[in-house]
């Protein structure tokens, strides 16, 4: 599957810490290989990868596609993003 980065996506990750991206690449690789599946809840339209214990991948896969929404080096990021849709 390829994968296609949004904006705010390429931009999160290019902030993170060259050790944070390097996890965030093999992360990817994966994904490609073996898609994961797991939807979030409350209705919102994407599904979530953990990177690590903190890190987390928010994607849609649509075609052959996964399509990076965006890439959170930390939980009170996501928390943030997540708590917008409740």
């Amino acid at each position: 599957m390829e994968l296609v980065f949004s904006d705010s996506a390429r931009k999160e990750l290019e902030s993170l810490p060259e050790e944070m991206v390097a996890h965030f690449l093999k992360h990817l690789e994966k994904m490609q290989e073996n898609p994961p599946r797991k939807h979030m809840k409350y209705g919102i339209p994407c599904h979530v990868e953990k990177v690590t214990k903190q890190a987390r991948i928010v994607f849609n896969i649509e075609e052959g596609h996964i399509y990076i929404l965006h890439c959170f080096g930390s939980h009170k990021e996501y928390e943030r993003w997540y708590g917008s849709y409740r």
